[in-house]
């Protein structure tokens, strides 16, 4: 019996589906059957404590005080997360559900807005707009150090001090950092500001759980729902029989398989506009975590059914390079009808429908021609996305993320290439002052 808040479904990833250009079943028990080194891994791993990313979803005590925060950013208008990465994009995902929908009115939650680039066209107006609409801050970078939060938090402090006095101020703002004496919260406790912290052992694009939760709650969601629907994944994967019992399991499987088969692009495909930042956020886990020695395939958000008007010709008719995961919500019968339509003969099929008939139409049709055209498709339906069933998706693809690396004797935690681009950012800085960089 399936306890989870959602169901996979892979035949469209079979060869009895989708013949030649699928996976026999001989071809997936061994994927599988490979799989068990990483598996035992996780367990051992999990069991030692060294998977703070596993054990998160259990926890409650550190909900309280943050819900205190909560409360205290509540009295704004706005609170601006300051933040890149990891340290923004779980936090969107999950504040994406109280934007519109039948979520928000039953909420009393205060807007929140992610401010994750340093455009100064985009950054500069919202610094002015700060101060009339009585925003609040929240910066948040794992190592204290992140050039950009740091930039944007200097520029927001600046200004909010000049308006409101350093007192005042500094109870418009709060940092979450991981311990330490680092460049943010040596400023916060300077400041007089709000500390939070980050769990060192927990990276940034694996922290959403965390991270995400204090927004959340500003927002009116419920975080801890979030961590429940993570834990029920978490437990369904410590206590499978089989592999192909846990659909973490044999969606890192099906990854596997089809990269070796040169699908190595993987196309994330919800049906829904609050999951659209959720694309987002697997993106940058599944390309930070596997993009290493060689390994990982290309992930691409995308969103139904605005692409298939953009993309869809491509992925029928064009290179046999792609896996796709499409997210189903039900949505028959709901939304507002669809009125007018018996007016005119040519939009009959439209006549007494409403709009999630339509999109309920369009994600089955869309999922069934892909899977038509031979191209592999799994697809996990949800009966609809709230809190509990949007911990459960983060935790799945962090544990299809794990075992995948694992399987292919990669470390999925780190990012050492990246490294890179930020030492040469501070050198052109320094140059900048002397003179230009050439």
């Amino acid at each position: 019996m399936n306890r989870l808040p959602y169901l996979q479904d892979i035949q469209g990833c079979l060869a009895w589906r989708i013949a030649d250009a699928g996976l026999s079943e001989a071809d997936l028990a061994e994927t599988l059957e490979s799989l068990q080194g990483a598996i035992r891994r996780i367990v051992v791993e999990h069991r030692a404590g060294l998977l703070p990313q596993l054990a998160l979803p259990e926890r409650r005590d550190d909900l309280a005080a943050l819900q205190r925060i909560a409360q205290r950013h509540r009295r704004l208008e706005t609170t601006v997360v300051l933040g890149i990465g990891g340290s923004s994009l779980g936090g969107q995902a999950v504040c994406a559900l109280a934007k519109g929908g039948p979520l928000r009115p039953e909420r009393e939650g205060t807007d929140v807005v992610f401010l994750e680039n340093i455009d100064p066209d985009t950054f500069g107006p919202w610094l002015d707009a700060a101060e009339r609409r009585d925003a609040g801050f929240i910066a948040i970078s794992k190592s204290g150090s992140t050039a950009e939060t740091v930039a944007q938090l200097l520029a927001a402090w600046d200004r909010m001090r000049a308006a409101l006095g350093p007192e005042a101020a500094a109870d418009h703002f709060t940092i979450m950092t991981e311990p330490g004496d680092s460049p943010l919260a040596r400023f916060a406790r300077g400041h007089g500001m709000r500390l939070v912290e980050h769990d060192p052992k927990l990276g940034g694009r694996y922290s959403v759980l965390s991270t995400g939760a204090l927004p959340a709650m500003i927002a009116g969601l419920d975080a801890a729902g979030l961590r429940i629907g993570a834990q029920e994944v978490v437990a369904g994967f410590l206590g499978a029989q089989s592999p192909a019992d846990c659909p973490a399991i044999v969606g890192a499987a099906l990854n596997l398989a089809f990269a070796k088969r040169g699908r190595r692009i993987h196309v994330m495909f919800p049906y829904a506009d609050a999951l659209r930042p959720f694309a987002l956020w697997h993106g940058q886990l599944w390309a930070e975590s596997l993009g290493k020695g060689g390994h990982g395939t290309t992930p691409v958000a995308s969103l139904g059914p605005v692409d298939q008007h953009s993309q869809l010709q491509l992925w029928l008719d064009g290179p046999r390079d792609k896996l796709f995961t499409v997210i189903q919500i039900e949505r028959a019968g709901t939304g507002p009808l669809i009125a007018g339509a018996e007016m005119d003969e040519r939009l009959a099929y439209l006549a007494g429908r409403t709009m999630g008939d339509l999109l309920e139409a369009e994600q089955r049709a869309t999922t069934a021609t892909l899977m038509n055209k031979r191209c592999p498709v799994r697809v996990l339906r949800l009966p609809r996305i709230d809190e509990r069933a949007l911990g459960a998706l983060f935790m799945h693809f962090m544990l299809e993320t794990i075992i995948t690396g694992y399987a292919l004797g990669i470390d999925p935690f780190d990012q050492p290439a990246v490294e890179d681009g930020k030492v040469l950012a501070r050198k052109y800085l320094s140059e900048l002052g002397r003179g230009g960089v050439e």
